[in-house]
């Protein structure tokens, strides 16, 4: 048996990947870090306590990678050329209502 029959293809072994592109969190106030899109490994194991500390933890180590791309499109091509079982959760529009300052002091303002 050759070495290249003894193992798989990388990536045909069906990994699951997350492709997104995050949301802005509440602690900022810039969109710095949400134009990109991220590629994220699905855990393949379940999270667990240590008996001792009780800290949890894993034995998948794939979770702590995250890789970045510019677009859409790239992080597909990516996860397509390694073979792996991708989902792309689309990003929510954020719908801005124009408002002005001047009217808190307006005199036909209706109060809640």
């Amino acid at each position: 048996m050759r070495a290249s029959e003894a193992s798989p293809e990388p990536g045909v072994n069906g990994m699951k990947v997350r492709i997104y592109q995050p949301a802005k969190t509440a602690m900022q106030s810039g969109w710095a870090n949400t134009r990109k899109w991220r590629l994220e490994h699905e855990p393949q194991e379940a999270a667990r306590a240590d008996r001792l500390m009780g800290w949890i933890g894993s034995g998948d180590t794939r979770g702590q990678l995250r890789m970045s791309f510019d677009t859409r499109e790239e992080a597909i091509a990516f996860a397509e050329k390694k073979g792996y079982e991708y989902t792309v959760d689309e990003p929510h529009r954020r719908r801005v209502k124009p408002k002005s300052y001047a009217d808190n002091f307006r005199w036909d303002r209706v109060e809640p």
